[in-house]
This record gives C-alpha cells, structure tokens and sequence, in this order.
C-alpha cells in the first residue's frame, strides 16, 4: 500500500470548514503550558467522534492510533497543544502583578495584551502594560522604557488599591496568565491571531485524520497520532512514543521573516534547526511526496527554534525525525498564516501515512549496511576538486652538494 492508491488531488476530500471551526474552537480553549487539561479533553472529544481510539499518559498527553497494514514499523505524527503564556511572578504593593513567561517569548508582543488570570478562588480578567502606561503623565519617557518582563505589569479589572485588595479576591504566586487570542478569519483565507503555534498545526492533523477515517483512505503502518501538552518549555513528547516507532514527524509553525524562506503558502519543510539537521531520509521522504504530487512547499532552516522532534531524539529514541510547517508571520506575537498553507499540511500527512516506509528495514533490531548507499552514490556526480603539487624534486631537479675545502670554506 502507498500514495499511488489515492487520488491524485486529495483537496476537496478534506473539509476545509472543519479545519477552519476546529481552529475557531481551539483558539478559545486558553492552554497555555501547565494549563492544558480543557483542550485535552476537547482533543479526545475530537477523536471520539471520528471514531479513532486513543490513550493518556498521565500527565495528559494524547495517543490515538490509526491501524495499518502493517502493525511494525510504525510511525508518529506529533503535534502540540499548549501555548506560549505567563504566571504570577509578585504581586506588587499598589495590587498589580509582575510576570514571568511561560515559554520563549519577549514581552514587546505582551504588552496591550487582555488576558485571563486563573486563579484558585475563580478567573479574573485584566491588561498587560507597560510600567509607563500613561502617556498623559510620563510623556516621551514611555518611548524609552526598556523591553523586558521586569517593565510590563497586569492590570486587574477589579476594585484594587493595595497587594492585599489583590490577595483578598484570592489571586496568588504562580497563578496562570492566558493572553487571548484576538482572532480575525479573513475572506482572502488569512488567519490572523495569537497561538496559531500549535492550534494551527492541530487544526490541520484532524482535519487530516477525518479525512481518513471519512473516505476510508489507506494507512500504510501502524501510525499514532500525537498531542502534547510542554513542547513551549523544550520536554515535549520523549516519554510518548513507542519502542515501535522508527519515523517520527512533526507538525508546528514556521517563521516567516526576513532571511527566512518559509512562506505563508504551502507547507515549509525544516531541514536544520538550532538543534541540528533533521533526519535526511525521511525529510527527503516528504519533499518527493510533495513534489510527486504538486503539494506547494518550500524548504528552510530555523536558526531559533525547538521541536517536539529534536524532543523525541535527545530522549534517547533511536528514530528517524522531520518537521513540516505552516509557514506564519510574526510567530509568537500576532501570528498570521493562510488557510491553503494548513490544508496543504492536511494532504501532506494524508499522502504520508499512505506511503511505504522510509526504509524497509527500519524495524528490525539490526539495520544492513545497504539502507546507507542512497547518500554515496557519487560515481558520476561527485569528485574532489584540487591540484596537485610536483615533488620538490622535480621542480628543482638534482643537486650536486657543494665542495668544502680542509679549511670548510
């Protein structure tokens, strides 16, 4: 079994409304790190009613399996739910709360923002400012106050004078911060808001997996779908996968930015991050599938980025790792991307978990030598450049030494 059993367009066989709602839906479930369970049970929901089993670990990450032809190797399609975020970091004596983040994100894109603070005695709303937030009073020092944690504050909407007003309403050290996501759908097919990083990319494998359950397509191997809760923090999904899995893709955002080459179109395939280059055989995998069947995509490198792929490897998994994108503007700030980047995401995964494994000895404990001749296959194509040197004595030609008398003159 593999991709030249489906069609050769696969576009109208996944439901871009599906997609595009079940992002709407994600984007109002707050998550971010250490704040997920809501949208676990959202994603289980999910799956239930495409009738694909699944498993929790115990702190909550998400297994579902689709059955393949084959049940070994078996390969992982991994994305994650949590969010870039804050917690209380103080509450300061005139009753506003300093932050500390919740992943890697700077706090120019937290400023202005409205948020949610999650506290144990209930959910109390609020702004994040800058120290200086009235332009009416501090003037041009608001232009030259610094861009770091320690200079933006939350504003709680409540009737606050002191640290202890702010203890009183029972808001505590360590209390979550949800930025909301501020979402806008455009016509054009733009999706504009906060955490497309990963509910973009989540949005995208169901879409994928309804595709496949609902049109009965082919699943070459045993492939798990996965959804975790701490990729933003760097642990990610290493203690998730299989002793069975030996190919391991993932799906997440790419940057688009100057001296990038990801675009808002397509699917950007990452060949290196600042982890290292990704796995050459099964990247190379995904490109011909691309290119096979006119999926746009691009490649590029991400010289500030972390995966839940690179997660997998440092864990000790002995796997072959990828990472597909949707190429997105302004990551970790207002993030945009475009509807067709998701649905090529879509029928990439589709084409993928249709295809043969990336090589078919994979599953063995044992690997033959042969699996690696595809890279040294240079008779034709490669030979070193240089030139050599004569020796020095053919340069030079024989020398008779010199005569020295008694004297040594």
């Amino acid at each position: 079994m593999n991709s030249q059993t489906l069609p050769q367009t696969l576009q109208e066989k996944i439901d871009k409304e599906y997609l595009a709602k079940t992002l709407l839906d994600l984007l109002a479930i707050p998550c971010p790190t250490g704040l997920t369970d809501a949208i676990v049970v959202y994603v289980c929901e999910a799956l239930a009613k495409l009738d694909i089993p699944y498993e929790l670990t115990r702190r909550g990450t998400v297994r579902a399996r689709l059955q393949g032809q084959l049940y070994a190797p078996q390969r992982a399609i991994v994305t994650h739910l949590d969010t870039i975020g804050a917690m209380v970091r103080e509450i300061k004596p005139n009753g506003r709360l300093c932050l500390t983040p919740v992943g890697h994100w700077s706090s120019r894109f937290a400023e202005g923002g409205r948020v949610s603070i999650f506290a144990d005695s209930g959910v109390y709303r609020g702004s994040v400012l800058p120290l200086y937030a009235a332009g009416h009073r501090y003037n041009e020092e608001v232009d030259r106050l610094p861009v770091t944690w320690d200079h933006v504050e939350v504003r709680i909407d409540e009737l606050i004078e002191s640290a202890e007003d702010t203890r009183r309403l029972g808001i505590g050290v360590g209390d979550f911060v949800a930025f909301d996501p501020n979402p806008e759908f455009l016509g054009n097919g733009f999706l504009v808001s906060r955490h497309l990083d990963n509910k973009a990319g989540t949005a995208a494998l169901l879409a994928a997996l309804k595709a496949i359950k609902e049109h009965n397509l082919p699943v070459a191997i045993d492939c798990t779908p996965i959804f975790t809760l701490t990729e933003e923090v760097g642990s990610g999904v290493g203690h998730a996968i299989g002793p069975d899995v030996t190919e391991f893709v993932g799906i997440d955002i790419g940057p688009v930015a100057e001296g990038q080459n990801a675009r808002e179109q397509g699917v950007t395939i990452a060949m290196k991050d600042s982890s290292g280059p990704f796995d050459y055989h099964l990247t190379h995998h995904l490109i011909r599938l691309a290119q096979n069947y006119s999926i746009p995509h691009q490649r590029d490198v991400f010289r500030f980025y972390f995966s839940d792929a690179v997660s997998a490897v440092q864990a000790g998994h002995d796997i072959r790792h990828a990472l597909i994108t949707f190429g997105t503007d302004a990551t970790h700030g207002y993030e945009r991307t475009h509807i067709d980047s998701l649905m090529a995401i879509s029928e990439l995964v589709i084409r993928y978990v249709a295809s043969e494994t990336v090589k078919p000895h994979d599953g063995q404990a044992s690997v033959p030598k042969e699996d690696f001749e595809e890279q040294i296959a240079w008779e034709k194509e490669f030979q070193l450049a240089g030139t050599s040197v004569p020796q020095v004595q053919e340069v030079l030609g024989p020398r008779e030494k010199a005569k020295k008398d008694k004297s040594g003159r």
